[in-house]
């Protein structure tokens, strides 16, 4: 990505992934199909859950979830302000409407009091989306009874939770619905592509057809030796589904998840090691109940630093390291300002913690020398400003 020293994010492909693209291609099906069913067994076992469904994106997978709650039109569902705006596209494209929450200043992510403080401005919610924010672990059932909602009618977003815990129990055996990512910056990379897990055998079955037009039978079924050509549709549909290459690279991939997990691990460990006593860098917390995921490893630039967040990202950019900012807040976007509802009281907490937000390079495929090399750029950066950084 880039031809940075050090990479913000560098996905990393297995080496056995590229004799099962080839092994697929030579197959004659490429596109949804046995790999994919291999797939979702395979992943399905290794976050606990009953059901695993492949879809196109997280993206996709949110939508899917929503619409298989099947709500009226325009229903409201709560998301943090602080999020990716694909998952507020998502609400949208659902037909429903985004009712945006305040953050915590002091963790990013949204809480019982500001979920409850969304829910009574908007009259009432009707469904939700938690994101475990970086990796981090929300707390579902809390934000769930908070918000006064059942736990099915939660989707989580866990596009940067695969491996995370909430207390002993993994994302995607907790809720009705959760969706994961593998989009290449994730911890499991396949350059595109997301999952669905619930312990719901109808709403299973129901993502299997909703994601490939509505159609009772796919593909692969109807052409199998025997299969019959007819299929049905009962209700819209969207396309969304994953292919079998993509498959094949995820299934080759989550045979080094385990290890890339406690890697992961490992360079957040040194990162916090390295910084813990850097002047006006506040660290990542580590949960007290559960496991981060690592996904990203997101410091925040207070007043006592040297230099602002933006500064500072394009002195470490002029160094050649990556990094990036997790996320613009969707209320200070134009669209999100239109179609979602936003509290009387604004968002204190997401204006506070936004201009302090910064990513620092996260991959399973850094080196121990590209993280000191990061901390040492840090701590360079906080020591020693140029007059003519100064005049600036």
């Amino acid at each position: 990505m880039g031809s940075e020293a050090v990479a913000f994010s560098r996905p990393l492909i297995a080496v056995e992934a590229q004799a099962e693209i080839e092994r697929v291609l030579a197959s004659g099906w490429v596109t949804t199909g046995p790999e994919c069913t291999a797939f979702e067994e395979e992943f399905a076992a290794w976050v606990g859950a009953e059901h695993a469904v492949t879809v196109a994106s997280c993206t996709a997978a949110i939508e899917l979830s929503l619409r298989a709650l099947h709500l009226p039109e325009g229903a409201k569902v709560l998301v943090p302000t602080i999020t990716f705006c694909g998952a507020v596209g998502a609400i949208v494209h659902a037909g429903l409407t985004p009712v945006l929450v305040d953050v915590e200043a002091d963790t990013g992510m949204v809480s019982p009091a500001t979920c409850t403080a969304a829910a009574r401005a908007c009259g009432g919610a009707d469904a939700m989306v938690v994101l475990h924010f970086m990796g981090y672990p929300a707390p579902v059932e809390e934000l769930a009874e908070a918000a006064g909602l059942p736990i099915w009618r939660v989707v989580e977003d866990a596009a940067h939770a695969l491996g995370t815990y909430v207390d002993d129990r993994q994302v995607g055996s907790i809720s009705k619905s959760t969706c994961f990512s593998f989009y290449a910056t994730k911890n499991l990379p396949i350059g595109e592509g997301g999952m669905i897990t619930t312990d719901d055998d109808e709403l299973a079955a129901w993502v299997r057809k909703a994601r490939l037009h509505g159609m009772s039978s796919d593909a692969w079924r109807r052409y199998l030796p025997g299969g019959s050509w007819r299929y049905s549709v009962t209700e819209a549909g969207v396309k969304a589904n994953l292919s079998d290459v993509q498959a094949a690279i995820g299934r080759a991939q989550l045979r080094h998840l385990d290890q890339w997990q406690r890697r992961r691990a490992d360079i957040a460990a040194r990162y916090s090691a390295a910084l813990a006593d850097v002047r006006g860098l506040e660290l990542p917390q580590l949960p007290v109940r559960g496991r981060h995921a690592w996904h990203l490893y997101v410091v925040r630039v207070k007043p006592g630093f040297a230099r602002d967040r933006d500064s500072l990202t394009e002195h470490l950019g002029a160094a050649g390291i990556g990094t990036s900012v997790h996320f613009i807040p969707l209320h200070h976007m134009p669209y999100f300002r239109v179609v979602a509802e936003t509290p009387p009281g604004g968002f204190p907490g997401a204006d506070a913690v936004f201009p302090e937000l910064l990513s620092l390079p996260m991959h399973q495929g850094l080196t121990d020398d590209e993280v000191d090399t990061v901390c040492a750029a840090l701590i360079e950066a906080n020591t020693h400003i140029t007059a003519q950084e100064v005049v600036q």
